[in-house]
């Protein structure tokens, strides 16, 4: 009888499971100047250690917070364009830290994927860099994980998560008649791309065709504009104007967003008609049909960010706004009432 038990099979390398170590540490290679490109004075230890390290002197309260991209994932994979998508999981983060009177102190992302290739990797974070760069933030670490069994060929999705430092409380208390100051969107921002998903199935649309709503864009391009980082021009707003109440307008939409942030005893009434409403939204609310009710539970409907501030301060606000690029547009009015947004 044999006896020999010696194995000649091919030693297993971890590659054969379908992850390359070879290939995340390029990655990391890769991306780590576009990291040190956001670094801040307070980073001692940023991309390459176990954890990143920021120095503070006086930390006062810390905000933190967590956001993805959502289904616009699937637009930026199936056009393989992957240089914004990264400003968009920044923008949901940080603006949320602005809107509870924070500053983004730093920021971690999280990259998991089906197969880690360098170019690509490098691409997202370089998005992410430019968003935190924006939000004058630091990239302070991450994490990318090479999941082959759980997402498919050229999949991925993204997180993040940010801390912040509370810089500004209202010193001023929300009264009848102030002014509710709607600041415009980018776009559609990250919110409800299941439902434009939708929509471009059963009209059968091309992502990479021209429309008249797409002002000589690609749809797909249209659709991935970055959402709106208002970090700078809200936090110039803060030294110069005596800011109420502020709102991040994500999903649920003004409808949802505003009361979160109303004084006890007030609502807000909006009127539906004080900005305009970009041709490509008017177009997929029409191709949907989607009813108003919904519409505007969904989406931004083309405001990004709402801050309240007395009537006396709407005309500096909107100049300080102005110089940041940013329109922005009387949309309501603050009433007595249970904490609710009315339509006028």
């Amino acid at each position: 009888m044999d006896t020999d038990t010696h194995d000649t099979r091919k030693p297993l390398q971890y590659r054969d499971a379908g992850v390359d170590i070879e290939q995340g540490n390029e990655a990391v290679r890769r991306i780590r100047p576009w990291a040190q490109k956001t670094s801040r004075p307070e980073v001692l230890a940023g991309v390459g250690g176990f954890a990143g390290a920021f120095q503070l002197k006086d930390p006062g309260v810390l905000l933190a917070g967590a956001d993805g991209v959502g289904s616009k994932l699937f637009i930026a994979q199936a056009l393989n364009e992957l240089d914004t998508i990264g400003v968009d999981l920044v923008a949901m983060n940080v603006n949320d830290i602005l809107a509870q009177g924070g500053e983004p102190l730093f920021f971690l992302d999280y990259i998991a994927i089906h197969q880690i290739i360098p170019e690509r990797i490098e691409h997202l974070v370089k998005g992410i860099a430019d968003g935190c760069l924006e939000a004058r933030c630091a990239l302070l670490g991450g994490e990318t994980a090479e999941l082959p069994d759980l997402y498919e060929p050229d999949h991925f999705d993204l997180a993040g998560f940010c801390v912040g430092r509370q810089a500004y409380a209202a010193e001023k208390p929300m009264e009848e008649g102030d002014v509710l100051l709607g600041l415009s969107a980018s776009g559609f921002h990250s919110n409800g791309y299941a439902l434009l998903r939708r929509i471009v199935a059963q009209r059968q649309l091309d992502w990479n065709q021209t429309y008249p709503a797409t002002d000589g864009r690609r749809l797909g391009q249209a659709l991935l504009t970055p959402t709106r980082i208002y970090v700078q021009a809200v936090t110039d707003l803060w030294s110069m104007v005596a800011v109420k109440a502020m709102a991040h307008i994500t999903g649920g939409g003004l409808k949802e967003n505003v009361p979160r942030t109303l004084a006890p005893g007030f609502s807000a009434v909006i009127d539906k008609a004080a900005w305009p409403t970009s041709a490509l939204m008017q177009w997929f609310q029409e191709m949907g049909p989607v009813a108003d009710e919904e519409w505007y539970r969904t989406f931004n409907a083309g405001i990004g960010f709402t801050v309240v501030v007395s009537p006396g301060d709407v005309v500096a606000a909107q100049q300080i706004l102005e110089r940041h690029q940013i329109a922005s547009h009387v949309i309501g009015d603050i009433v007595p009432g249970s904490g609710e947004v009315v339509w006028a």
